[in-house]
């Protein structure tokens, strides 16, 4: 009866799509030989969907390959917007890199040029779908001469220093 159940339960929640957590994670990783900071954040396609309509009042669908150039638009303001990295309280801006649909989730990449970059003073503000949750998890992972550090930021935490 309990294995009825259960089987049930995994239908309806893969016919309705809707996951029961609310997570992103963004690793970030500092680059000697090119002085920059390669980033990657991973984010479920429909709740990014969702968050792009919500905001920039317009259809979104990040699988429709005839709109990804507007799609691209929307994405880089929106990642300008919701992740900034500090290096010395010296905001090094995000240049959109490129993005990817995998499975359930967007892949979006971003660079930071960071020449004078201090591995003591990092600031890492991050907002990712807090403007449609309240339940929102952001998780941090950056990596620096090989050495991780990872931080959840809880809504509505919306920074974390990190120093290696």
């Amino acid at each position: 009866m309990v294995l009825l159940i259960n089987k049930w339960l995994l239908s309806l929640f893969l016919l309705t799509n809707v996951h029961p957590y609310h997570v992103s994670a963004t690793e970030m990783e500092y680059d000697a030989k090119t002085k920059r900071i390669e980033i990657s954040t991973k984010i479920f396609t429909d709740d990014f969907e969702n968050v792009l309509n919500k905001l920039y009042k317009q259809k979104v669908d990040l699988s429709d390959r005839s709109v990804r150039p507007q799609m691209t638009a929307l994405i880089k303001k929106y990642i300008s917007t919701h992740l900034s990295v500090k290096s010395d309280q010296k905001i090094l801006p995000l240049q959109l890199y490129g993005w990817e649909i995998d499975h359930e989730a967007v892949y979006v990449y971003s660079i930071a040029n960071a020449p004078s970059f201090n591995p003591q003073k990092i600031n890492v503000q991050k907002t990712v779908l807090y403007d449609l949750f309240d339940d929102q998890v952001n998780i941090i992972h950056f990596i620096y001469n090989g050495k991780r550090k990872s931080n959840k930021l809880v809504y509505p935490d919306k920074e974390v220093n990190v120093s290696f």
